[in-house]
């Protein structure tokens, strides 16, 4: 095996080479054998025509597999149990087995990577769920793998390659024009359909990217007209400033607006001129000379914003009309566009999708030493939302007496009675998120949860009692280390 050339999503290309190594003469040539497990056109032939190597990252599955493979020998390539499974065996450097397995079953076509006792090491796609819900996947990385259906041959074996697919309109590229005929068929047939279907999917990516960032362009160039209007007005706006400075001793605090004589126009007509009521007279004075000054700055470069804002909405708009010829290659035009700036690059989506974050609970979780739980109240709110909304009428409260704390709540099921070992846990955690964290010695108030009860009105994690004791607690090092330790 020269090389493991991954052609995502689905496709891997196997480059060969005869055994002792480059081919001399008359010899046997370099051979291509490509598994595409593509959804649209799932096929397995030797690759005659010219391939678009990727551009950019291939994944962790094609990483694995150049790792695993490459310098490996083909021992076998066969049909499993007469189905539409092709299995690719191989012997690594170091005497390992390895196969890949194509299957070939329409859009939920796979490429899996076997080790020994054909255990799976990765997959191209993450398979789906069997029928019905619960179900895990088929093809678990770390279990062996199994033909679906029991490996049941099928009953009709379909039609053969001859049959299903035409005759090639021209011969395959290179010197030997019939090396695998078959091959041919297949490579122009399938092949021509995934690229059609590659293409289209390239095209649609492009348009809906182009339409984003012509929006974004478009509401930049709003914008940025919006801004040399206002700079245009500057002169106006230095003029109501000295209007509104000579009519200072006029001005009361909380104005909204003063109507002045507006001796810059012909006519001096009355001009009415906002101000800001919560400004003083000579704070609204210089706010509309501090407009003035930011819109003479503004005026200063803004023209030269606009005119590249334009400039490339005019280079999009004409890339979105290109885009629409179906004689431009989607592909390459997105490179373009990325190359030239107009576009950022697409970005690789990972194999798994991250899984979103865990709501915040409003309390940390402990184990006591015989296993029960023990929450921990975060904050003052917190506190509230645990004693009154989680807990139950059998749980057993705990908190420090007389100094704010955490609201400490063990957990005791319906008619038993709390550990006595569990409850010396939960006071040592009560102390430990308490102002008075590190001492030796501590008391901690203790009731069951039906005897808490909250005031109409009172401030968060104000609770009163009508029940419990006081349990004085001599802190064990220890055991709080210990229950920090298995949080």
């Amino acid at each position: 095996m020269r090389d493991v050339q991954g052609l995502p999503p689905r496709d891997v290309l196997l480059v060969l080479e005869p055994p002792g190594g480059e081919p001399e003469g008359d010899g046997p040539p370099i051979l291509r054998l490509r598994l595409a497990a593509d959804p649209n056109a799932p096929r397995v032939h030797l690759q005659q025509g010219r391939v678009r190597k990727h551009d950019g990252p291939v994944g962790p599955f094609f990483q694995q597999l150049q790792r695993e493979l490459e310098g490996a020998a083909i021992t076998r390539v066969a049909q499993v149990r007469g189905d539409r499974i092709v299995a690719v065996e191989l012997r690594t450097e170091e005497r390992e087995k390895r196969a890949l397995i194509l299957e070939l079953f329409g859009r939920r076509a796979n490429i899996a990577l076997l080790g020994g006792g054909d255990r799976v090491l990765g997959v191209a796609a993450d398979a789906p769920s069997g029928k019905g819900q619960g179900k895990r996947p088929r093809l678990v990385v770390g279990e062996p793998w199994e033909p679906p259906g029991g490996g049941r041959p099928p009953s009709d074996p379909g039609p053969s390659i001859a049959d299903a697919f035409p005759e090639p309109a021209g011969e395959p590229p290179g010197k030997v024009k019939d090396r695998a005929p078959l091959s041919w068929r297949v490579e122009q047939a399938l092949g021509a359909e995934a690229a059609d279907a590659r293409e289209n999917d390239a095209r649609k990516r492009l348009r809906q990217r182009l339409k984003r960032r012509i929006g974004r362009a478009e509401g930049l160039v709003k914008g940025l007209v919006q801004r040399a209007e206002a700079a245009a007005n500057a002169e106006r706006t230095l003029q109501d400033g000295e209007l509104v400075k000579a009519m200072l001793g006029t001005l009361e605090r909380g104005a909204r607006e003063v109507v002045a004589q507006d001796w810059f126009t012909e006519g001096a007509p009355e001009r009415r001129i906002e101000l800001d009521p919560k400004l003083s007279p000579n704070e609204n004075v210089e706010r509309l000379f501090d407009r003035y000054h930011k819109l003479v700055r503004a005026q200063q470069h803004v023209d030269e914003e606009l005119s590249r804002a334009r400039a490339k909405l005019d280079e999009l708009e004409r890339l979105a009309e290109r885009a629409e010829d179906e004689a431009e290659d989607a592909e390459a035009l997105d490179a373009e566009a990325v190359e030239r700036g107009l576009l950022d690059p697409q970005q690789e989506a990972g194999p798994r999708r991250k899984k979103k974050p865990e709501r915040r609970k409003p309390y940390r979780l402990f184990r006591g030493s015989k296993g029960s739980e023990i929450l921990v109240g975060r904050t003052s709110r917190d506190n509230d939302t645990l004693t009154v909304r989680i807990a139950r009428g059998s749980d057993l409260w705990l908190h420090t007496a007389d100094c704010p704390g955490s609201h400490v709540i063990l957990r005791v099921a319906k008619g038993k009675t709390a550990d006595e070992d569990e409850v010396l846990d939960a006071a040592h955690l009560a102390i430990h998120f308490s102002p008075v964290r590190g001492t030796d010695r501590a008391p901690v108030h203790m009731a069951p949860r039906k005897h808490v009860h909250k005031p109409k009105g009172a401030k968060a994690g104000l609770v009163t009692l009508s029940g419990g004791r006081i349990l004085e607690v001599r802190v064990q090092p220890a055991r709080l280390a210990a229950l920090l330790r298995d949080r």
